[in-house]
């Protein structure tokens, strides 16, 4: 894909590890999140989730976002798939937008990016009004926002790694 001049720098590639060791850690965090009973928190693992498929998306996709649906949900103890399937079409939004996304830097992107999280919000309140659970309120919709806020953070520390300058050797200067 040919990118505009001066906009993007080339990244060097991304280790597989990185990637499970910040999903892991977004779950964790998630978890963590979960305790303090608060609707309106991100959704921290959404947020990471979605970022790893628009950037990685021959590594990551729907199937990573439904095992990852499917911990949380036998986390939180409550309905089973209502995350998994968020996450699936969180992931699937995003693999339609990959290519768009990529063309923009990431405080554009942002705002591109919050109907993904609003829709993968309203998913899981619409399962768990069907699955008999009362209105989790207003709040709710400040997950999204913060989702959208926390993307260009998320997004320069994930890509941290990847920038770091290659070190050129005398037999490849470039």
């Amino acid at each position: 894909m040919i990118m505009p001049a001066g906009r993007q720098k080339l990244l060097l590639p991304v280790n597989p590890r990185f990637i499970a060791l910040s999903l892991l850690l977004a779950l964790f965090a998630n978890m963590l999140l979960d305790l303090l009973q608060w609707p309106g928190l991100p959704d921290l693992l959404g947020l990471v989730l979605l970022f790893w498929t628009v950037h990685q998306n021959r590594r990551i996709g729907m199937v990573v976002g439904f095992i990852l649906g499917l911990l949380m949900d036998v986390h939180q103890s409550a309905l089973l798939g209502h995350n998994a399937l968020a996450y699936v079409g969180l992931t699937y939004l995003g693999l339609l937008m990959q290519r768009r996304l990529l063309w923009f830097p990431l405080q554009e992107q942002a705002l591109q990016v919050l109907p993904l999280f609003v829709f993968a919000t309203v998913v899981q309140v619409i399962a768990r009004l069907f699955a008999g659970d009362g209105w989790p309120g207003w709040s709710v919709a400040f997950g999204p926002v913060l989702q959208a806020i926390l993307w260009p953070l998320i997004g320069s520390l994930l890509l941290a790694p990847q920038r770091r300058p290659y070190a050129p050797d005398k037999i490849r200067p470039l």
